[in-house]
């Protein structure tokens, strides 16, 4: 028997099995009709739990492979269900009420961290031309900003293309839960500089944010100087320019060291040339743009195996593509993680909202934290 003849057998089987799938969806409609009328959850996991280990009993060495089908059949079923349920109302209630205005014609003060001149500071004036910009120390201050309703946004840098994420942004992300009204895509082009009368042979110590420095750190390592973390990139020029020390500089923008009256020695000192950081808008409210095109989420899935696999296959068969899965503890003393993730779509989009509304029924944590227009 060649190839061909197995393949043959395979399109047998599989023409014997579309029928009886078909049968199976139309079987699930009937039972979400069954479970509207008594009020009762679409997921039924002791069900679903013993179903899959009967197979696993049934199918021998093959239980694992076998059971994974199932499990995809299952999803599927569940997914029509919350369909004709119209699951997650309070998610479809929350976007039903979120404002389609521009995020330009917002006005209000803008929340940032570190002083006039820094990378949120550009991304502030970028995206908010007309609005003034507060500073503050930390991160986390930007989020109270927000929170006590001091600035209507805040910015905050969450990813970089060549040192990776910031991990602070995102578990104050996780604790604050604030909608994500906008992002942007800022290209950041680093410089060494230092008081003007500072000698290039005389520097040992160099001042920056930690992620300033990491994306540096083959011109650090190439000329022997040592990394100081600081709380920003401007302010750590502004640190430098009002030091006595002249064997001190800063790693910070072109325009930060212009600012405060410090000598420039090498632009472009970054690892990579294209090195790029993302920033989000943070709110309270929840803005979504006619012209959304990124949906940012944090979830938990439940301690089972392949909670997580069966999740992601959710998003798959939507035909939806993650760009970001970043996991995070939940900090309750146990090995137990949030999920945060970014995906491309709109919300608006019929399929996609009604995926997020099953999952934000089914999942033992879900927060949508909004769907907006990626600027680059």
């Amino acid at each position: 028997m060649d190839l061909l003849d197995l393949r043959k057998q395979i399109d047998d089987i599989d023409e014997e099995l579309i029928p009886l799938l078909l049968k199976r969806m139309s079987i699930s409609e009937k039972v979400a009709e069954y479970k509207v009328k008594r009020g009762l959850p679409v997921l039924n996991e002791q069900r679903e739990k013993e179903i899959l280990e009967d197979v696993h009993l049934k199918c021998g060495e093959q239980g694992d492979t076998i059971a994974t089908v199932f499990a995809a059949t299952m999803d599927a079923s569940r997914a029509l269900q919350h369909k004709i349920i119209g699951g997650g109302k309070e998610l479809r209630e929350t976007i039903s009420k979120a404002s389609s205005e521009e995020l330009s014609s917002v006005k209000g003060y803008v929340g940032c961290a570190g002083v006039e001149g820094c990378y949120a500071w550009e991304t502030a004036k970028k995206l908010f031309p007309d609005s003034p910009v507060k500073f503050y120390s930390q991160f986390e201050d930007v989020f109270e900003a927000v929170n006590r309703g001091e600035v209507k946004f805040g910015i905050i840098p969450v990813e970089n293309s060549t040192a990776g994420s910031v991990h602070e942004s995102y578990d104050l992300i996780m604790k604050y839960k604030f909608y994500v009204a906008g992002s942007y895509s800022l290209e950041i082009n680093h410089c060494l500089c230092a008081k003007q009368q500072a000698r290039y042979e005389d520097i040992e110590e160099v001042y920056s944010h930690p992620q300033a420095l990491s994306q540096c750190s083959k011109f650090l390592k190439d000329f022997d100087f040592t990394g100081i973390n600081f709380s920003n990139t401007a302010a750590a020029a502004k640190y430098v320019a009002e030091s006595s020390n002249n064997s001190i500089a800063a790693i910070c923008p072109v325009d930060a060291a212009k600012k405060y009256g410090l000598k420039i020695f090498k632009t472009g000192i970054q690892n990579v040339s294209n090195n790029k950081t993302r920033f989000i808008v943070i709110s309270k409210k929840l803005i979504i743009e006619e012209k959304a095109n990124k949906i940012s989420l944090i979830f938990s899935v439940s301690h089972t195996s392949g909670s997580l696999y069966r999740v992601l296959g959710r998003f798959s068969m939507t035909g939806l593509n993650l760009t970001k899965l970043e996991s995070r503890p939940i900090g309750n003393g146990e090995f137990s993680y949030y999920f945060y993730t970014d995906l491309l779509g709109n919300i608006r989009d019929e399929k996609t909202l009604d995926l997020l509304c099953a999952l934000s029924s089914e999942l033992p944590d879900f927060k949508f934290l909004g769907n907006y227009h990626e600027y680059n």
